[in-house]
């Protein structure tokens, strides 16, 4: 593409090259050659944008000039993720049921399904229309599903649950598998309480490999508009997760765990069961939450507090050997000011 075509496409604006120069790909930035599109939006980088040997790099509106082509942008983040789908091709999935599919006859496909090998559609399934399906993905009896479901290998949808628009199972996620429920009965043993719920997960969410969303043991787990969960997250039975929220990669929530909108939680963040976190709030990576959280708030630390108090802690922290030598001094020297 030319460099004029891919600014217009970007809504960037393009500065020190030719419009008619020819993009043939992207790179990182450190590895980008000649003809190649790169970016620029963490600062750590700003110095490799200097010797880069990209024919262009997008850049924030007010990056410092550069001897290279650029292309202006308010969200050079969001420009090169545009950017990348301008370049690459994902493999094309054409419509059919492949001959060791297993499709209950009473379930019901929408137009241009492709339904791969070994996946296995259940009885009163409803998938609406260009579905994906790869290989070994299961759906069980009664699931409703929306317009353009893709899901990965080995993903599994449980009985009875629903699924919106455009929601991406990526490889391993299960879907609606038990909550982990048992009550203590006269003999101490564990009886298992049955998980009578289901999971809801709204259009437009995408459920990263090996993600597990537990059915609820009454009423529903959601998983709402637009959320996008990592690897190996896990949502116990009841949980609600809110629109636009960001749980990365092995963040844990215990059972009834109400998540608002617009939420980031770090990496290996956990949250005890029956906690609620306000709208727009964020947790830093391996934070340990066991109360609530209040909307806007940014919190650190096992259990969590407020992330500026925790920074404060953490540089304490690393002086308390020196607080003790200090306090250890003053107390060999109280007996000796007594005694006179």
């Amino acid at each position: 593409m030319k460099l004029a075509d891919i600014a217009k496409a970007l809504d960037a604006r393009l500065e020190n090259a030719s419009p008619n120069t020819e993009i043939t790909g992207v790179a990182g930035i450190e590895q980008a050659g000649p003809a190649q599109l790169t970016f620029v939006s963490n600062p750590k980088y700003n110095s490799a944008a200097r010797t880069t040997k990209a024919s262009a790099v997008i850049v924030a509106e007010n990056f410092p000039a550069l001897s290279t082509g650029m292309l202006r942008s308010k969200n050079p983040y969001l420009a090169w993720a545009q950017a990348l789908e301008l370049f690459y091709q994902p493999p094309p999935y054409v419509p059919g049921i492949h001959p060791t599919a297993v499709v209950h006859p009473q379930a019901k496909l929408g137009q241009n399904a492709h339904i791969g090998p070994y996946v296995v559609i259940d009885k009163e399934v409803v998938i609406g229309d260009n579905a994906v399906l790869l290989a070994h993905a299961v759906i069980y009896r009664g699931a409703t599903i929306g317009r353009n479901f893709f899901a990965h290998a080995h993903a599994v949808v449980r009985e009875f649950c629903q699924l919106g628009d455009n929601v991406l199972l990526q490889n391993g996620v299960i879907v609606g598998c038990d909550g982990f429920g048992f009550a203590k009965d006269d003999q101490a043993r564990w009886h298992k309480i049955v998980q009578s719920g289901n999971v809801v997960i709204e259009s437009d969410a995408e459920l990263q490999a090996n993600t597990c969303i537990d059915r609820a043991s009454i009423g529903e787990t959601r998983i709402g508009r637009g959320a996008k969960l990592d690897n190996l997250v896990h949502v116990g039975h009841s949980c609600s997760i809110g629109h636009d929220t960001l749980l990365c990669a092995q963040v844990g929530l215990a059972g009834t765990t109400d998540v608002g909108n617009k939420v980031i939680l770090a990496g290996q963040v956990g949250v005890s069961g029956h906690v609620k976190i306000g709208d727009g709030a964020m947790a830093i990576a391996q934070s340990g939450i066991p109360q609530d959280v209040p909307p806007g708030a940014m919190v650190s630390g096992s259990p969590a507090i407020d992330h500026k108090l925790w920074l404060k802690c953490c540089a304490a922290y690393a002086k308390l050997p020196e607080i003790v030598r200090a306090v250890r001094k003053l107390s060999e020297r109280a007996p000796q000011k007594f005694s006179s």
